[in-house]
């Protein structure tokens, strides 16, 4: 019995992921970065971009866009977290970038990158979750000790707004 949960739960791994979304929030010429809990379990003090994972209660007891979809679950989620982890409200939302790697649990983690203006708000930080922020350049950026990929992902931003 057990053999047989432990082949249906590989087949289970194989198929479902997290998926979370994060976002680059612009106020002006400045990026928000916040720098990650040392109780999180993937890449704890290290700084990043706010966001979180995608989970069925975001979007299951809200009017469904169509008879049976939901339409911009990322935005929403995106607006939500970042309001839960910083206080901040956003607008005027873009693509960034998609990425995976796996989580320490061994679970994959897709995660859709966004980008969005500041709207309004003070930072106030969830510091269960985030324990620090600056609003830095793109050439700011690189003097943090960022989770890889991060300030490529600001890069792309800054490059496609100054364009």
């Amino acid at each position: 019995m057990q053999l047989v949960i432990f082949l249906v739960n590989e087949k289970i791994r194989a198929k479902v992921h997290y998926i979370a979304v994060t976002g680059i929030v612009r106020k002006g010429n400045k990026y928000l970065i916040c720098k990650r809990s040392p109780n999180e379990k993937a890449f704890p003090n290290k700084w990043c971009v706010p966001g979180g994972k995608v989970e069925v209660n975001d979007f299951i007891n809200t009017n469904k866009d169509t008879k049976d979809h939901w339409f911009d679950v990322f935005e929403k989620v995106l607006a939500k977290e970042i309001l839960e982890e910083t206080n901040l409200k956003i607008k005027n939302f873009g693509y960034v970038s998609n990425l995976v790697f796996i989580r320490p649990n061994g679970f994959s983690t897709v995660i859709v990158s966004l980008h969005a203006d500041y709207a309004s708000g003070i930072v106030t930080l969830a510091e269960d979750e985030l324990i620090d922020y600056a609003w830095v350049t793109l050439e700011e950026a690189k003097e943090y000790d960022l989770i890889e990929n991060i300030w490529e992902q600001i890069a792309i931003v800054d490059k496609k707004l100054k364009s």
